[in-house]
C-alpha cells in the first residue's frame, strides 16, 4: 500500500463519519448547543470542512471550493469570506445555521472530491515538499495532510458525541 492510498482511505473515513453524524438530523438538532459557549453539530461539521477546504487548497495552490463554487453564498452566514471558524466566539458559532443537513453534506462532498483529486496524483516525493515555512520546522505536505486528517476526525468525533447527547435527551 502506498502513502497516497493510506491518505485516500483516511479522508474517505472522514466522509463516512460526516454523513453518519448528519443523517436524519433536523435544524433543531443541528444547532443544539449543550452550553452557551459550546459548539453545535452544524458548526463542527462546517468548521472541519472549511479547514480541509482551506488547507488543501493552499497546499496544492487551488481555489477553495467555498469561494469558487459559491458555497459561501449558499450558506449566507454573515461571516468573512475566508473564515474557517478558528477562534470563533460563541456569537460567531451561533451564526453557523443551516436549513438542512443536506447543505453541509453537499459542501463536504464537494471538498472531499477536490481532496481526492489531488491525493490521487501524489507521488511519495511530493509528501516532502514544504508547504508552510511559518513554522519551525517548516511543514511538509505529508505533515499538513495528516494534520488536517487528524483535526477533521477529532471534530467529526465531537459532532458524533454531541449527536448522541441530543438524541438521548430527546428520547
Amino acid at each position: 500500500m502506498h502513502a497516497k492510498d493510506i491518505l485516500i482511505d483516511g479522508y474517505g473515513r472522514i466522509r463516512e463519519e460526516v454523513h453518519a453524524v448528519l443523517d436524519g438530523l433536523g435544524p433543531e438538532e443541528l444547532h443544539h448547543r449543550p452550553a452557551p459557549d459550546a459548539n453545535s453539530v452544524a458548526w463542527l461539521v462546517w468548521h472541519l470542512t472549511r479547514v480541509q477546504d482551506d488547507h488543501i487548497a493552499d497546499a496544492f495552490d487551488l481555489d477553495q471550493v467555498w469561494l469558487a463554487r459559491d458555497w459561501q453564498k449558499r450558506f449566507g452566514l454573515g461571516l468573512p469570506r475566508h473564515d474557517t471558524g478558528y477562534g470563533h466566539t460563541p456569537a460567531q458559532v451561533a451564526k453557523v445555521r443551516v436549513e438542512s443537513a443536506g447543505l453541509l453534506t453537499g459542501y463536504y462532498d464537494a471538498v472531499h472530491e477536490q481532496t481526492l483529486g489531488v491525493l490521487r496524483t501524489l507521488a511519495a516525493k511530493d509528501l516532502e515538499r514544504i508547504v508552510d515555512e511559518r513554522w519551525d520546522p517548516p511543514v511538509s505536505l505529508g505533515v499538513r495532510l495528516v494534520s488536517v486528517l487528524s483535526d477533521d476526525l477529532q471534530h467529526v468525533g465531537q459532532a458524533a458525541y454531541l449527536r448522541g447527547l441530543v438524541q438521548s435527551a430527546a428520547a
